[in-house]
């Protein structure tokens, strides 16, 4: 069932880059010829560095940031990039140029930040500054914010609660004839960059995503057979199949695609485990043999 699911969500997110990009299967080289006329040759590159200087097993995540400042741009224009700030907010040609980390994205990469700048300010030209902020961790629905002044019963207001994210509030009087407000869960949305974040990074997978300029090429590094079979063999005594892990894992890349066919996520929580010692083996990450043993205990 959880699998099901896993390919319910590439589906839809296979629709959602089809509509919003035009591309059926996207990848890092298809992205990247449309971003260059979008973005400009000097942010392109900018971006493309960003992009490299990451973990591979991060890769995925950044482009699909890359995706969400190319619809972004196309819908703010390329002013956005460039547009003075208030409240000790720089120029985003600031940010894309210093990868410095500013408030309240402190804890997202450069390009993370970028991408919830722009699906933030897409959904405001598109539903108006939210009146609020909430947390959809706690589903109750009843006043979870204090309303602004001047408000009638029936009147809806925008409420934010994620990047890009936004549902309504409904205006409503109660028993004791005070004013409150109900969350309208059937009207949660996400402007455009923000749906283009999720459905390239899901469309896409975790790779390879090879990208230009990369010499060596990453994904050509070979892997340690020990871990190698550590790792093979937990899977398949776990539920993986021999066609899910492929017929061997003898460079990164061959792990990369192991990963992504194996739908980790959707399995059960010790799969999480499992993870941990692959991403270390593809990121050649010094934790590799922690990771193992820490694998083996469990």
């Amino acid at each position: 069932m959880r699998q099901a699911h896993a390919e319910d969500a590439r589906t839809e997110a296979r629709r959602i880059v089809r509509n919003l990009l035009g591309d059926e299967r996207p990848t890092a080289e298809t992205l990247m010829a449309e971003v260059r006329p979008a973005l400009g040759e000097e942010r392109t590159a900018r971006a493309l560095e960003l992009a490299l200087g990451a973990s591979l097993t991060r890769r995925s995540a950044e482009l699909a940031a890359v995706a969400a400042l190319l619809v972004g741009t196309r819908e703010l224009g390329e002013q956005w990039w460039s547009r003075p700030r208030g409240d000790k907010l720089p120029a985003p040609d600031e940010v894309v140029r210093t990868a410095v980390a500013i408030e309240p994205w402190t804890d997202l990469t450069a390009l993370e930040m970028l991408a919830a700048w722009i699906a933030d300010d897409a959904a405001d030209q598109m539903w108006g500054r939210p009146v609020a902020e909430v947390d959809l961790n706690s589903w109750q629905a009843e006043d979870r914010f204090e309303l602004p002044p001047g408000v009638q019963p029936g009147q809806r207001l925008v409420v934010h609660f994620d990047a890009g994210g936004r549902l309504d509030a409904v205006v409503t009087r109660r028993p004791d004839d005070e004013l409150g407000s109900n969350l309208d869960f059937h009207s949660l949305r996400y402007s455009r960059p923000a749906e283009a974040q999720w459905s390239w990074g899901v469309a896409a997978g975790l790779g390879p995503h090879r990208l230009p300029g990369e010499d060596p090429d990453p994904y050509t590094r070979e892997v340690p057979s020990a871990a190698v079979g550590v790792l093979r063999a937990w899977a398949l005594r776990h539920g993986a199949t021999r066609e899910q892990l492929g017929e061997r894992w003898e460079t990164v890349g061959d792990v990369v695609a192991a990963i992504e066919r194996v739908d980790w996520m959707w399995r059960s929580g010790e799969w999480f485990g499992w993870w941990r010692g692959a991403s270390a083996l593809v990121d050649d990450s010094a934790y590799l043999p922690y990771r193992l043993e820490e694998l083996a205990a469990g």
